[in-house]
């Protein structure tokens, strides 16, 4: 029987907004989590997305998380993309992301590039990207906090991962 082979989609912001909120504290090795999260199965790849700040929003914030983007090219088999920040009035909002994710999840499974896909969010708009994957014949795990998890994707998921403190405990920084 062939290796099951597992890709991973973090959605970024999503995660690190959680993970405040959860643990006081985004700070995660990333190489863990995917190993973490992939098992005893052939991980492939693992894709982080999230929207690059703009200097303009903050030389501080633009170099901190440039240095948190530079870290992450070090871990293998991890990907990162980005979209992009726009002003609207009063505040700025992501954009590309969302699509990126629900593209890269579909295209990757149509091109038979994986057999299960984890996604790290708690947005239920991925609900229909994952039910376009199954429908591809690919399985989709949806790994999360109890706090942030959605019913939609709860419902379309093959499987729900629960994240908490005991889980990541071993891949917290």
């Amino acid at each position: 029987m062939k290796e099951e082979r597992v890709a991973i989609f973090i959605d970024g912001s999503n995660f690190y907004h959680r993970m405040m909120g959860e643990l006081g504290s985004p700070k995660i090795d990333f190489g863990k989590f995917a190993g973490l999260l992939a098992g005893e199965r052939s991980l492939v790849r693992t894709y982080y997305y999230n929207a690059a700040v703009r200097q303009e929003d903050g030389k501080e914030r633009y170099q901190e998380q440039q240095r948190f983007l530079d870290a992450l090219k070090y871990i293998p088999y991890f990907e990162v993309k980005l979209g992009r920040l726009e002003k609207r009035g009063d505040t700025v909002v992501e954009k590309g992301v969302d699509i990126a994710i629900a593209v890269d999840m579909v295209t990757f499974a149509a091109t038979d590039r994986y057999d299960t896909a984890i996604i790290v969010t708690g947005d239920g708009d991925f609900a229909y990207a994952v039910q376009a994957v199954k429908n591809l014949g690919k399985h989709v795990e949806n790994a999360f906090f109890e706090a942030g998890r959605s019913r939609e994707l709860l419902d379309k998921a093959d499987k729900f991962i629960l994240l908490d403190r005991e889980v990541l405990k071993d891949c917290l920084l």
